[in-house]
C-alpha cells in the first residue's frame, strides 16, 4: 500500500514540475481580470462565512 502511494506521489511531483512555469504569456488586462476574479471569490467566501456564523449564533 505504501509503495502505491509513493508512486502516485512521485507522479504528482513529476507533473507539478513539468507545469511549474506557465507557457502562456498573459497581458496585463488578463492578469488584472484574474486578480479581480480572485478578490471576488474571496469576498463571496467571506459573505458565506458571515452568513453561516450569523445563522449559527443568532438564529433566524
Amino acid at each position: 500500500m505504501a509503495d502505491i502511494l509513493q508512486e502516485a506521489l512521485e507522479k504528482v511531483r513529476e507533473i507539478n514540475k513539468k507545469y511549474e512555469k506557465p507557457k502562456i504569456h498573459t497581458s496585463k488586462g488578463v492578469k488584472f481580470a484574474l486578480l479581480m476574479l480572485r478578490l471576488y471569490l474571496i469576498f463571496l467566501v467571506c459573505v458565506l462565512a458571515y452568513k453561516f456564523f450569523t445563522l449559527v449564533v443568532g438564529g433566524a
